[in-house]
Protein backbone atom coordinates (compact mmCIF):
# COMPACT_ATOMS: atom_id res chain seq x y z
CA UNK A 1 0.00 0.00 0.00
CA UNK A 2 1.58 3.58 -0.99
CA UNK A 3 1.02 6.88 -0.11
CA UNK A 4 -1.91 7.37 -2.36
CA UNK A 5 -3.86 4.43 -0.73
CA UNK A 6 -3.59 5.54 2.75
CA UNK A 7 -4.97 9.28 1.95
CA UNK A 8 -7.82 7.42 0.14
CA UNK A 9 -8.75 5.54 2.98
CA UNK A 10 -8.27 8.59 5.02
CA UNK A 11 -10.40 10.68 3.14
CA UNK A 12 -13.15 7.56 3.33
CA UNK A 13 -13.58 8.71 6.89
CA UNK A 14 -12.82 7.37 10.26
CA UNK A 15 -14.56 3.81 10.03
CA UNK A 16 -12.34 3.35 6.88
CA UNK A 17 -9.35 4.20 8.87
CA UNK A 18 -9.95 2.25 11.43
CA UNK A 19 -10.88 -1.31 9.77
CA UNK A 20 -7.29 -0.33 8.24
CA UNK A 21 -5.60 -0.41 11.37
CA UNK A 22 -7.12 -3.39 12.84
CA UNK A 23 -6.20 -5.40 9.71
CA UNK A 24 -3.12 -4.05 10.40
CA UNK A 25 -3.01 -4.85 13.94
CA UNK A 26 -4.07 -8.25 12.40
CA UNK A 27 -1.22 -9.27 10.26
CA UNK A 28 1.35 -7.86 12.54
CA UNK A 29 -0.20 -10.28 15.19
CA UNK A 30 0.16 -13.26 13.16
CA UNK A 31 3.51 -12.57 11.86
CA UNK A 32 4.54 -11.99 15.57
CA UNK A 33 2.99 -15.00 16.02
CA UNK A 34 4.69 -17.35 13.29
CA UNK A 35 8.23 -15.30 14.26
CA UNK A 36 7.57 -17.02 17.94
CA UNK A 37 7.52 -20.27 16.72
CA UNK A 38 10.43 -19.93 14.44
CA UNK A 39 12.63 -18.06 17.76
CA UNK A 40 11.24 -21.58 19.40
CA UNK A 41 12.14 -23.83 17.00
CA UNK A 42 15.98 -22.47 16.58
CA UNK A 43 16.15 -21.97 20.43
CA UNK A 44 15.47 -25.43 20.99
CA UNK A 45 18.05 -27.78 21.55
CA UNK A 46 19.07 -31.15 23.15
CA UNK A 47 19.25 -29.61 27.06
CA UNK A 48 15.78 -27.88 26.49
CA UNK A 49 13.93 -30.39 24.63
CA UNK A 50 13.69 -33.63 23.28
CA UNK A 51 16.02 -33.21 20.41
CA UNK A 52 18.64 -35.54 20.15
CA UNK A 53 22.01 -34.12 20.65
CA UNK A 54 23.12 -35.02 16.81
CA UNK A 55 20.95 -32.34 16.03
CA UNK A 56 22.16 -29.63 18.03
CA UNK A 57 24.74 -28.52 14.79
CA UNK A 58 27.93 -26.70 15.50
CA UNK A 59 25.47 -24.75 18.08
CA UNK A 60 25.99 -26.68 20.98
CA UNK A 61 24.74 -24.87 24.07
CA UNK A 62 26.81 -24.62 26.99
CA UNK A 63 26.77 -27.27 28.85
CA UNK A 64 24.45 -27.11 32.30
CA UNK A 65 23.85 -29.97 34.15
CA UNK A 66 20.70 -30.12 36.95
CA UNK A 67 22.71 -31.73 38.97
CA UNK A 68 24.10 -30.41 41.67
CA UNK A 69 28.14 -29.78 41.92
CA UNK A 70 29.75 -32.99 43.77
CA UNK A 71 31.67 -33.18 47.00
CA UNK A 72 34.20 -35.27 45.29
CA UNK A 73 36.62 -34.50 43.15
CA UNK A 74 36.94 -35.78 39.66
CA UNK A 75 38.22 -39.22 38.97
CA UNK A 76 39.01 -42.31 40.51
CA UNK A 77 37.50 -42.13 44.51
CA UNK A 78 39.70 -43.40 47.70
CA UNK A 79 39.06 -47.15 47.80
CA UNK A 80 37.84 -47.72 44.64
CA UNK A 81 39.37 -50.56 43.25
CA UNK A 82 42.00 -49.59 40.20
CA UNK A 83 42.26 -51.80 37.33
CA UNK A 84 46.37 -52.25 35.55
CA UNK A 85 48.02 -55.00 34.52
CA UNK A 86 49.14 -57.28 37.32
CA UNK A 87 51.89 -60.44 37.05
CA UNK A 88 50.91 -63.81 36.29
CA UNK A 89 52.26 -66.76 38.13
CA UNK A 90 51.64 -68.81 35.00
CA UNK A 91 53.08 -67.21 31.44
CA UNK A 92 52.69 -68.84 28.54
CA UNK A 93 56.31 -68.39 27.29
CA UNK A 94 59.42 -67.78 29.57
CA UNK A 95 62.18 -66.58 27.56
CA UNK A 96 65.47 -66.70 29.83
CA UNK A 97 68.53 -64.10 29.38
CA UNK A 98 71.66 -65.31 30.27
CA UNK A 99 74.02 -63.50 31.75
CA UNK A 100 77.41 -64.65 29.69
CA UNK A 101 80.50 -62.82 31.49
CA UNK A 102 81.10 -60.01 33.70
CA UNK A 103 81.64 -56.53 32.60
CA UNK A 104 85.68 -56.89 33.71
CA UNK A 105 85.71 -60.03 31.28
CA UNK A 106 85.27 -63.03 33.27
CA UNK A 107 83.17 -65.81 32.15
CA UNK A 108 80.21 -66.46 33.61
CA UNK A 109 78.61 -69.19 32.29
CA UNK A 110 79.16 -71.55 35.54
CA UNK A 111 78.23 -69.63 37.69
CA UNK A 112 75.44 -70.27 40.13
CA UNK A 113 72.45 -67.88 39.37
CA UNK A 114 71.82 -65.92 42.60
CA UNK A 115 68.15 -64.62 41.68
CA UNK A 116 65.99 -64.08 39.05
CA UNK A 117 63.90 -61.01 38.20
CA UNK A 118 61.42 -61.03 35.87
CA UNK A 119 59.15 -58.64 33.33
CA UNK A 120 56.26 -59.61 31.76
CA UNK A 121 55.06 -58.59 28.21
CA UNK A 122 51.32 -59.03 27.92
CA UNK A 123 50.74 -59.49 24.23
CA UNK A 124 48.50 -60.93 21.13
CA UNK A 125 50.77 -63.65 19.13
CA UNK A 126 49.86 -63.78 15.08
CA UNK A 127 46.51 -64.65 14.16
CA UNK A 128 46.22 -67.41 11.97
CA UNK A 129 42.90 -69.51 10.88
CA UNK A 130 42.82 -72.91 11.92
CA UNK A 131 41.24 -75.60 9.73
CA UNK A 132 39.93 -78.75 11.01
CA UNK A 133 39.70 -81.84 8.50
CA UNK A 134 37.05 -84.71 9.37
CA UNK A 135 37.31 -87.99 7.88
CA UNK A 136 34.85 -90.64 8.59
CA UNK A 137 35.87 -94.32 7.68
CA UNK A 138 34.29 -96.06 5.02
CA UNK A 139 34.48 -100.12 5.41
CA UNK A 140 33.20 -102.88 3.15
CA UNK A 141 31.62 -105.95 5.64
CA UNK A 142 33.52 -109.44 4.59
CA UNK A 143 30.04 -111.15 5.11
CA UNK A 144 27.24 -109.16 3.43
CA UNK A 145 28.85 -106.61 1.48
CA UNK A 146 27.41 -103.97 2.65
CA UNK A 147 28.96 -100.40 2.73
CA UNK A 148 29.53 -98.70 6.40
CA UNK A 149 30.66 -94.80 6.88
CA UNK A 150 31.08 -92.97 9.85
CA UNK A 151 29.35 -90.06 10.72
CA UNK A 152 29.97 -86.34 10.34
CA UNK A 153 29.28 -84.16 13.64
CA UNK A 154 25.95 -82.72 13.05
CA UNK A 155 27.25 -79.22 12.67
CA UNK A 156 29.77 -80.55 9.80
CA UNK A 157 27.51 -80.61 7.00
CA UNK A 158 29.62 -79.15 3.73
CA UNK A 159 32.65 -80.12 1.81
CA UNK A 160 34.15 -77.06 2.79
CA UNK A 161 32.34 -73.76 5.61
CA UNK A 162 33.50 -71.86 8.39
CA UNK A 163 33.21 -73.06 12.05
CA UNK A 164 31.38 -71.63 14.88
CA UNK A 165 34.17 -69.65 15.87
CA UNK A 166 34.53 -67.81 12.60
CA UNK A 167 30.60 -67.39 12.42
CA UNK A 168 30.20 -65.42 16.19
CA UNK A 169 33.18 -63.52 15.31
CA UNK A 170 30.93 -62.06 12.24
CA UNK A 171 28.33 -61.33 13.60
CA UNK A 172 29.86 -60.38 16.57
CA UNK A 173 31.52 -57.68 14.78
CA UNK A 174 28.30 -56.68 12.48
CA UNK A 175 26.03 -56.89 15.07
CA UNK A 176 27.62 -55.71 18.19
CA UNK A 177 30.49 -53.53 17.11
CA UNK A 178 29.07 -52.24 14.11
CA UNK A 179 31.33 -52.81 11.52
CA UNK A 180 29.99 -52.08 7.92
CA UNK A 181 30.40 -55.28 5.68
CA UNK A 182 33.27 -54.57 3.89
CA UNK A 183 35.33 -53.23 7.11
CA UNK A 184 34.64 -57.02 8.37
CA UNK A 185 36.05 -58.07 5.30
CA UNK A 186 39.26 -55.72 5.63
CA UNK A 187 39.05 -57.22 9.53
CA UNK A 188 39.29 -61.42 8.25
CA UNK A 189 41.82 -60.47 5.24
CA UNK A 190 44.63 -58.11 8.08
CA UNK A 191 44.39 -60.68 10.61
CA UNK A 192 43.55 -64.16 8.94
CA UNK A 193 44.40 -63.81 5.15
CA UNK A 194 41.18 -65.09 4.30
CA UNK A 195 38.92 -63.02 1.91
CA UNK A 196 35.07 -63.72 3.02
CA UNK A 197 31.85 -62.09 1.19
CA UNK A 198 29.51 -60.26 2.26
CA UNK A 199 26.81 -62.99 1.87
CA UNK A 200 29.19 -65.03 4.40
CA UNK A 201 28.50 -62.65 7.19
CA UNK A 202 24.72 -61.74 6.29
CA UNK A 203 23.91 -65.76 6.50
CA UNK A 204 25.99 -65.96 9.29
CA UNK A 205 23.74 -63.66 11.17
CA UNK A 206 20.63 -65.22 9.86
CA UNK A 207 21.55 -68.41 11.27
CA UNK A 208 22.31 -66.44 14.79
CA UNK A 209 18.26 -64.93 14.24
CA UNK A 210 16.92 -68.16 14.11
CA UNK A 211 18.98 -69.48 16.78
CA UNK A 212 17.80 -66.83 19.24
CA UNK A 213 13.83 -67.05 18.32
CA UNK A 214 13.54 -69.01 21.47
CA UNK A 215 15.56 -66.76 23.56
CA UNK A 216 13.42 -63.41 22.12
CA UNK A 217 10.04 -65.09 23.08
CA UNK A 218 11.38 -65.95 26.71
CA UNK A 219 12.43 -62.35 27.16
CA UNK A 220 9.83 -60.76 25.48
CA UNK A 221 7.83 -62.71 28.68
CA UNK A 222 9.82 -61.79 31.21
CA UNK A 223 9.87 -58.31 30.63
CA UNK A 224 5.82 -58.38 30.31
CA UNK A 225 5.74 -59.92 33.85
CA UNK A 226 8.21 -57.02 35.55
CA UNK A 227 6.08 -55.22 37.72
CA UNK A 228 8.29 -51.49 35.96
CA UNK A 229 9.26 -51.80 32.46
CA UNK A 230 11.09 -48.51 30.45
CA UNK A 231 9.24 -48.14 26.79
CA UNK A 232 10.47 -45.83 24.09
CA UNK A 233 10.48 -45.24 20.56
CA UNK A 234 12.51 -43.64 17.63
CA UNK A 235 12.78 -43.46 13.88
CA UNK A 236 14.66 -45.92 11.83
CA UNK A 237 15.02 -45.85 7.72
CA UNK A 238 14.44 -49.60 6.27
CA UNK A 239 14.73 -49.93 2.37
CA UNK A 240 14.85 -45.90 2.53
CA UNK A 241 11.79 -45.25 4.16
CA UNK A 242 10.77 -44.39 7.69
CA UNK A 243 9.57 -46.96 10.24
CA UNK A 244 9.49 -47.29 13.76
CA UNK A 245 11.79 -48.91 16.48
CA UNK A 246 9.88 -49.58 19.76
CA UNK A 247 11.86 -50.47 22.60
CA UNK A 248 10.44 -52.32 26.07
CA UNK A 249 13.40 -52.77 28.62
CA UNK A 250 14.27 -53.57 32.32
CA UNK A 251 17.58 -53.52 34.29
CA UNK A 252 17.73 -57.11 33.26
CA UNK A 253 16.05 -57.94 29.59
CA UNK A 254 16.04 -55.68 26.42
CA UNK A 255 13.22 -56.31 23.60
CA UNK A 256 13.28 -54.30 20.21
CA UNK A 257 10.97 -54.33 17.72
CA UNK A 258 10.96 -52.65 14.29
CA UNK A 259 7.13 -51.74 12.76
CA UNK A 260 5.79 -49.21 10.39
CA UNK A 261 3.64 -47.83 12.51
CA UNK A 262 5.00 -45.17 15.88
CA UNK A 263 1.64 -45.55 17.79
CA UNK A 264 -0.91 -47.48 19.09
CA UNK A 265 -1.13 -50.32 15.56
CA UNK A 266 3.02 -50.35 16.23
CA UNK A 267 2.90 -50.61 20.08
CA UNK A 268 0.24 -53.78 19.51
CA UNK A 269 2.41 -55.37 16.49
CA UNK A 270 5.70 -55.26 19.23
CA UNK A 271 3.91 -57.64 21.60
CA UNK A 272 4.95 -56.02 24.98
CA UNK A 273 2.56 -53.56 26.46
CA UNK A 274 -0.59 -55.00 25.31
CA UNK A 275 0.05 -57.69 27.89
CA UNK A 276 1.28 -55.34 29.98
CA UNK A 277 0.26 -54.70 33.44
CA UNK A 278 2.70 -53.34 36.28
CA UNK A 279 4.25 -49.68 35.55
CA UNK A 280 4.97 -48.15 32.44
CA UNK A 281 7.33 -45.96 32.01
CA UNK A 282 7.37 -43.53 29.41
CA UNK A 283 7.70 -39.22 27.98
CA UNK A 284 3.67 -38.84 28.17
CA UNK A 285 3.37 -39.57 24.47
CA UNK A 286 -0.36 -40.00 23.57
CA UNK A 287 -1.02 -43.74 22.36
CA UNK A 288 1.05 -44.94 25.71
CA UNK A 289 -1.95 -43.83 27.44
CA UNK A 290 -4.87 -45.94 26.01
CA UNK A 291 -3.24 -48.91 27.79
CA UNK A 292 -4.78 -50.11 30.85
CA UNK A 293 -1.47 -50.61 32.90
CA UNK A 294 -0.59 -48.38 35.87
CA UNK A 295 2.21 -45.34 34.14
CA UNK A 296 4.73 -43.28 35.17
CA UNK A 297 6.25 -40.26 33.43
CA UNK A 298 10.17 -39.54 32.58
CA UNK A 299 10.91 -36.40 35.20
CA UNK A 300 14.13 -35.91 32.67
CA UNK A 301 12.06 -35.45 29.59
CA UNK A 302 9.97 -32.74 32.28
CA UNK A 303 12.86 -31.05 33.36
CA UNK A 304 14.27 -30.23 29.62
CA UNK A 305 11.04 -28.56 29.11
CA UNK A 306 10.96 -26.60 32.27
CA UNK A 307 14.10 -25.32 31.01
CA UNK A 308 12.92 -23.89 27.83
CA UNK A 309 10.01 -22.12 29.40
CA UNK A 310 12.07 -20.59 31.99
CA UNK A 311 15.00 -19.88 29.85
CA UNK A 312 12.85 -18.72 26.51
CA UNK A 313 9.45 -17.99 27.66
CA UNK A 314 10.46 -16.49 30.90
CA UNK A 315 8.12 -18.14 33.12
CA UNK A 316 9.66 -18.47 36.41
CA UNK A 317 7.26 -21.16 38.14
CA UNK A 318 9.56 -23.65 35.55
CA UNK A 319 12.70 -22.69 37.20
CA UNK A 320 10.71 -23.39 40.57
CA UNK A 321 9.11 -26.75 39.29
CA UNK A 322 12.53 -27.83 38.57
CA UNK A 323 13.90 -27.46 41.44
CA UNK A 324 11.33 -29.11 43.58
CA UNK A 325 11.45 -32.10 41.26
CA UNK A 326 15.78 -32.50 41.90
CA UNK A 327 15.02 -31.90 45.64
CA UNK A 328 12.06 -34.50 45.80
CA UNK A 329 14.65 -36.85 43.55
CA UNK A 330 17.53 -35.90 46.02
CA UNK A 331 15.11 -37.01 49.28
CA UNK A 332 14.09 -40.07 48.20
CA UNK A 333 17.90 -41.08 47.33
CA UNK A 334 19.20 -40.09 50.71
CA UNK A 335 16.26 -41.97 52.41
CA UNK A 336 16.68 -45.07 50.61
CA UNK A 337 19.45 -46.40 53.00
CA UNK A 338 17.66 -46.46 56.04
CA UNK A 339 13.65 -46.21 54.75
CA UNK A 340 11.29 -48.44 52.63
CA UNK A 341 9.32 -44.93 51.73
CA UNK A 342 8.98 -41.06 53.11
CA UNK A 343 7.03 -39.95 55.85
CA UNK A 344 3.38 -39.16 54.96
CA UNK A 345 3.32 -35.41 56.31
CA UNK A 346 6.71 -35.22 53.89
CA UNK A 347 5.16 -36.97 50.80
CA UNK A 348 2.00 -34.05 51.84
CA UNK A 349 3.98 -31.86 51.94
CA UNK A 350 5.90 -32.10 48.54
CA UNK A 351 2.27 -32.16 47.30
CA UNK A 352 0.89 -28.95 48.73
CA UNK A 353 4.13 -27.49 47.31
CA UNK A 354 3.76 -28.76 43.40
CA UNK A 355 -0.13 -27.28 43.78
CA UNK A 356 1.38 -24.10 45.22
CA UNK A 357 3.77 -23.86 41.90
CA UNK A 358 1.10 -25.18 39.53
CA UNK A 359 -1.06 -22.37 40.98
CA UNK A 360 1.86 -19.81 40.42
CA UNK A 361 2.62 -20.80 36.89
CA UNK A 362 -1.25 -21.08 36.26
CA UNK A 363 -1.26 -16.93 37.16
CA UNK A 364 1.78 -16.28 35.27
CA UNK A 365 1.36 -17.74 32.86
CA UNK A 366 -2.26 -16.20 32.30
CA UNK A 367 0.12 -12.62 33.08
CA UNK A 368 2.17 -13.59 29.73
CA UNK A 369 0.14 -15.00 27.73
CA UNK A 370 -3.97 -13.31 28.03
CA UNK A 371 -6.24 -15.59 26.12
CA UNK A 372 -7.25 -14.42 23.14
CA UNK A 373 -10.86 -14.13 22.25
CA UNK A 374 -12.07 -16.52 18.97
CA UNK A 375 -13.91 -14.20 16.47
CA UNK A 376 -14.28 -17.25 14.21
CA UNK A 377 -15.16 -20.68 16.37
CA UNK A 378 -12.80 -23.34 14.90
CA UNK A 379 -13.00 -27.12 15.70
CA UNK A 380 -10.87 -29.25 18.28
CA UNK A 381 -8.98 -27.82 21.54
CA UNK A 382 -8.45 -24.00 21.82
CA UNK A 383 -5.03 -22.58 21.38
CA UNK A 384 -2.94 -22.54 24.33
CA UNK A 385 1.01 -21.82 25.03
CA UNK A 386 3.18 -24.04 25.67
CA UNK A 387 3.52 -23.07 29.45
CA UNK A 388 -0.59 -24.20 29.56
CA UNK A 389 -0.08 -27.21 27.75
CA UNK A 390 2.65 -28.26 29.88
CA UNK A 391 1.11 -26.95 33.26
CA UNK A 392 -2.43 -28.40 32.28
CA UNK A 393 0.12 -31.96 31.96
CA UNK A 394 1.82 -31.56 35.30
CA UNK A 395 -2.03 -31.12 36.62
CA UNK A 396 -3.74 -34.21 35.07
CA UNK A 397 -0.61 -36.40 35.36
CA UNK A 398 0.57 -34.85 39.03
CA UNK A 399 0.89 -38.98 40.25
CA UNK A 400 2.35 -40.30 37.12
CA UNK A 401 4.86 -37.11 37.83
CA UNK A 402 5.80 -38.48 41.11
CA UNK A 403 5.67 -42.37 41.05
CA UNK A 404 9.30 -41.74 41.38
CA UNK A 405 8.18 -40.52 45.42
CA UNK A 406 5.34 -42.97 46.05
CA UNK A 407 6.92 -46.17 44.82
CA UNK A 408 10.86 -46.15 45.02
CA UNK A 409 10.49 -49.27 42.26
CA UNK A 410 10.14 -46.65 39.97
CA UNK A 411 12.85 -44.42 38.54
CA UNK A 412 13.16 -40.96 38.20
CA UNK A 413 13.57 -40.96 34.53
CA UNK A 414 13.18 -43.18 31.07
CA UNK A 415 16.88 -43.23 30.49
CA UNK A 416 16.79 -46.99 30.92
CA UNK A 417 15.37 -47.37 27.64
CA UNK A 418 16.74 -44.23 26.02
CA UNK A 419 20.22 -46.07 26.37
CA UNK A 420 18.92 -49.05 24.91
CA UNK A 421 17.51 -47.10 21.91
CA UNK A 422 21.29 -45.45 21.77
CA UNK A 423 22.79 -48.17 20.14
CA UNK A 424 20.09 -48.35 16.88
CA UNK A 425 20.62 -44.33 16.33
CA UNK A 426 24.37 -45.35 16.31
CA UNK A 427 23.73 -48.02 13.41
CA UNK A 428 22.30 -45.31 11.69
CA UNK A 429 24.62 -43.40 11.65
CA UNK A 430 27.13 -45.81 10.07
CA UNK A 431 25.01 -47.46 7.28
CA UNK A 432 22.02 -44.97 7.44
CA UNK A 433 19.07 -47.45 6.25
CA UNK A 434 18.34 -50.88 6.53
CA UNK A 435 18.18 -52.77 2.93
CA UNK A 436 15.81 -54.44 3.77
CA UNK A 437 12.76 -55.25 6.83
CA UNK A 438 14.38 -58.46 7.58
CA UNK A 439 17.76 -56.97 8.17
CA UNK A 440 16.37 -54.69 10.59
CA UNK A 441 14.29 -57.51 12.50
CA UNK A 442 17.83 -59.88 12.52
CA UNK A 443 19.62 -56.98 13.97
CA UNK A 444 16.30 -56.19 16.93
CA UNK A 445 16.47 -59.78 17.99
CA UNK A 446 20.45 -60.07 17.76
CA UNK A 447 20.75 -56.78 19.76
CA UNK A 448 18.09 -57.63 21.96
CA UNK A 449 20.07 -60.89 22.83
CA UNK A 450 23.52 -58.68 23.04
CA UNK A 451 22.19 -56.20 25.41
CA UNK A 452 20.76 -58.47 27.85
CA UNK A 453 24.18 -59.85 28.07
CA UNK A 454 25.67 -56.67 29.13
CA UNK A 455 23.07 -55.79 31.17
CA UNK A 456 24.07 -58.96 33.14
CA UNK A 457 28.17 -58.58 32.65
CA UNK A 458 28.32 -61.32 30.63
CA UNK A 459 30.78 -61.98 27.51
CA UNK A 460 28.78 -60.89 24.28
CA UNK A 461 31.64 -63.17 22.66
CA UNK A 462 30.88 -66.40 24.60
CA UNK A 463 27.22 -65.89 24.19
CA UNK A 464 26.85 -65.64 20.36
CA UNK A 465 28.76 -68.75 20.43
CA UNK A 466 27.10 -70.27 22.67
CA UNK A 467 23.80 -69.28 20.49
CA UNK A 468 25.28 -70.95 17.63
CA UNK A 469 26.09 -73.77 19.48
CA UNK A 470 22.41 -74.10 20.79
CA UNK A 471 23.35 -73.38 23.97
CA UNK A 472 22.22 -70.13 26.45
CA UNK A 473 24.92 -68.63 28.89
CA UNK A 474 21.59 -66.49 30.01
CA UNK A 475 20.47 -66.61 33.35
CA UNK A 476 17.74 -69.31 33.99
CA UNK A 477 14.50 -66.48 34.73
CA UNK A 478 15.83 -65.17 30.71
CA UNK A 479 16.48 -68.39 28.96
Amino acid sequence: MNREDILKVYEEGPEAVVELVQSLFAIIARLEERIKKLEDQVNKNSRNSSKPPSTDGFKKPQPKSLREKGKHPVGGQKGHPGRTLSMTEQPDHIIPHRVLACSCGHNLEKIEVMRRERRQVWDIPPQTMEVIEHQIEVKICPICGCLNKGNFPSDVTAPVQYGTGVKSMMSYLSQFQLLPYDRIRLFFHDLFKQDISQATVIQANEVLFEQLEEVETDLAKQIQASPVTHFDETGVRVEGKLHWLHVASTSECTHYSVQTKRGQEGMAAAGIIPSFFGIAVHDAWGPYWKYPCLHALCNAHLLRELTFIFEQEGQAWANTMSKLLLEIKKRVWVKKDSADSLEGTEVMAFVQRYDRVLEMGLAEDARLNPPQPQTVKKRGRVKQSKAKNLLDRLAVHQKEVLAFMHDWNVPFDNNLAERDVRMMKVQQKISGTFRSKQGAITFCRIRGFISTLRKHSLSVMEGIRAAFEGDSILPPFCS
